[in-house]
């Protein structure tokens, strides 16, 4: 890092600069307003070591995102609607030789902007994205070894979030963040680690985890979701991670409702060297600490975009073959393989998968399929018929990475599912989008599992479908997890599932299980996920659900979530095309939801296909799937009942 008398540089590549860009006023389909707070735009304060604050406020006016220096330090808060979201709290960080930035600070310069601009994913929970918010940069310098750095805070109407950036040519090494997280009294945080159960406990009350062999204190993993008083409910993420360790949560002594950052120095099971400290070449800027804010817990899932408006955009310029879709696992011989492709094209699916063990011991180099499966065999039977097939492979066994998957792509594979995949450190961090970059160079989906957790890296490389880092419905979970979901682990990304419709061992009902496809946003969705022999649903009227997961999309045009609470009940609609397709869900207790249709084009009569809860049988699974038809209008209110554990699946279609 240069100290205060070399010469400024320009700003990094992959921090924007508004400052440049917004003398031309009106750029293609970007407003932009600047200004800063003294001389005019770009303009140097002399340095001053005075108590002063800045303000980015939210376009709707609703959020008020505070920065501020007092006594040299350097806090920040957070309002809504002047209700306090996050009390005035520490910011900086530390680096390897002694130096912390952010507890004697000086403010050489301040630069605000607003940014107003739509963009179109590939895919996602709607066709377009606003991205619309004022930021305040300022820029500062430890008054103790002169480094300087600048502190980026943006105000969305969905939430805020800042970021630093180490401002100088040359490295740093960076060995703790000291951003801190003080909310109000009475608040409850949704913790969970390495994909445990959520438990809802105070701030300060969170529990000792880990090993010898892993980072151990007590600790939470993001996205960690609160609720505060009032009503208000938000949940922290993070968003652009390159080339930066994962960021936990941690219970702070004597703070009792402070949480502060924990950059990870071991991967998540221990497996891996440990690294207490990371290198980076600046100018740098880390990943963005997001907190994406609903005054009502329906619009907290409503506004997850947010985590992907901090991300970097699409880095592929063609994206023409990547296709999210539906998936059935298949056994791994080849007649299993043909009959998977078979079930999936009756039932509208568009991938198949093999799954650990078809290449062997799944630490084994996974470049040959076991002879029990002839995979050119299945490979071209699914490609003349639209399937695509994907392959699972143990992080252990990828070997050569670029080589394995330009011999994927020579196959003619679709995607591949990785298992194992370790999350923690920055050398992990790297691996996992390198994983990406490589495998939309052969154009191949990426589906990464276990415990991996969302950094909104799917917009920059949108090949990377999905991902785990959940408590999975594989391990047959209680209802309250499933509806504590849409609400935590799936505001910060995608989420991979797997479906279990029609097993005796859910404690949910059927139609529970089906609501999952619209509530929550997987858009490579595992489907009967337990199913091995397809001849199950050979008589489809045992099976009376079958109809909405043909139909059923992944991905979306626009998402409304019509009801919602943490751990109690949640209802989405969501809309590919004229269709809208709505999910509703409900923890052990059983519920009524009354849910107007005024999202619904006004004047257009829809027909309503109901799958709903029958009388509840003596376990939930047991409750049976009823289906029913109505003609409803965008002035109706449906009332949409619930078994307990139960749910509704309703598609919504212009007659």
């Amino acid at each position: 890092m240069r100290s205060a008398g070399e010469q400024e540089e320009p700003e990094m590549g992959s921090v924007e600069n508004p400052a440049t860009v917004s003398r031309r006023g009106i750029l293609k389909g970007v407003i932009i307003t600047a200004g800063t707070a003294a001389a005019g735009l770009g303009a140097t304060w002399p340095a001053y070591a005075a108590d002063a604050s800045v303000r980015a406020t939210s376009p709707d006016g609703r959020t008020v995102l505070t920065l501020s220096v007092v006594g040299g330090a350097l806090r920040w808060s957070v309002l809504r609607s002047g209700t306090t979201v996050i009390a005035t709290s520490p910011l900086g960080l530390r680096l390897s030789n002694g130096t912390t930035l952010g507890s004697n600070v000086t403010v050489t310069q301040n630069q605000h902007w607003t940014i107003n601009t739509t963009w179109n994913p590939v895919y996602g929970r709607n066709s377009t994205v606003t991205d619309h918010y004022q930021e305040q940069r300022w820029n500062l310098q430890d008054t103790v070894s002169g480094a300087r750095f600048s502190v980026q805070a943006r105000a969305y109407n969905a939430g805020v979030a800042l970021r630093y950036v180490l401002l100088g040519a040359g490295t740093a090494t960076i060995s703790d963040e000291l951003t801190a997280f003080t909310f109000p009294d009475k608040t409850l945080v949704y913790s969970a680690r390495d994909e445990a159960d959520y438990i809802p406990l105070a701030p300060g009350s969170i529990p000792v985890t880990g090993t010898s062999g892993t980072d151990n204190g007590p600790l939470t993993d993001l996205p960690l979701t609160a609720t505060l008083p009032g009503g208000v409910i938000a949940c922290v993420c993070e968003s652009s991670r390159v080339n930066f360790p994962r960021m936990m949560l941690s219970s702070v002594s004597g703070q009792p409702g402070t949480l502060s950052a924990f950059l990870m120095e071991h991967t998540a099971r221990g497996s891996g060297p440990v690294a207490t400290t990371s290198t980076v070449t600046t100018p740098f800027a880390t990943p963005w600490r997001a907190v994406v804010i609903g005054s009502t817990h329906a619009e907290l899932v409503d506004n997850a975009d947010l985590v992907l408006n901090l991300a970097p955009p699409n880095a592929l310029a063609d994206t023409s073959w990547i296709k999210p879709g539906k998936v059935f696992r298949c056994e791994l011989t080849t007649a299993a393989g043909i009959q998977g492709v078979d079930f999936a094209v009756a039932r509208g699916l568009q991938y198949i998968e093999y799954d650990g063990g078809w290449y062997g011991p799944v630490t084994s180099p996974a470049r040959q399929p076991i002879p029990e499966i002839d995979l050119p065999s299945v490979i071209s039977y699914a490609t003349d018929r639209g399937i695509g097939v994907i392959l699972y492979a143990d992080r252990a066994a990828l070997g050569d990475v670029d080589s394995l998957f330009a011999l994927y792509k020579s196959w003619g594979v679709a995607g591949v599912k990785l298992g194992f995949v370790l999350d923690g450190t920055q050398a992990m961090t790297n691996q996992i989008t390198g994983w990406a970059k490589t495998a939309a160079k052969y154009q191949l989906l990426i589906d990464m599992h276990d415990n991996i957790r969302p950094f909104g890296y799917e917009r920059t490389y949108p090949n990377f479908l999905s991902m785990e880092g959940v408590r999975g419905n594989e391990q047959f979970p209680t209802a309250t997890h499933n509806v504590t979901l849409p609400f935590a682990r799936n505001i910060g990304g995608p989420l991979d599932y797997t479906i279990c419709y029609g097993q005796s061992r859910n404690k949910t009902t059927n139609a529970h299980q089906m609501a999952m496809a619209a509530v929550y946003y997987q858009p490579l969705n595992f489907l009967f996920w337990y199913d091995k022999q397809t001849s199950k649903y050979a008589n489809t009227a045992n099976w009376p659900g079958l109809p909405w997961f043909n139909a059923v999309p992944t991905t979306w045009d626009a998402s409304r979530t019509l009801a919602g609470s943490i751990g109690q009940f949640v209802a989405v609609a969501r809309r590919r095309g004229s269709t809208w397709y709505l999910g509703a869900m409900t923890n052990e207790t059983a519920r009524t939801l009354s849910l107007p249709l005024s999202f619904l084009d006004s004047g257009v009569s829809y027909t309503a296909t109901v799958y709903a809860d029958g009388t509840p049988g003596t376990s939930p699974y047991q409750t049976p799937v009823v289906v029913s038809t109505r003609t409803v209008t965008s002035a109706a209110t449906l009332d949409v009942a619930m078994a307990p554990a139960g749910g509704q699946a309703i598609i919504l279609k212009p007659s």
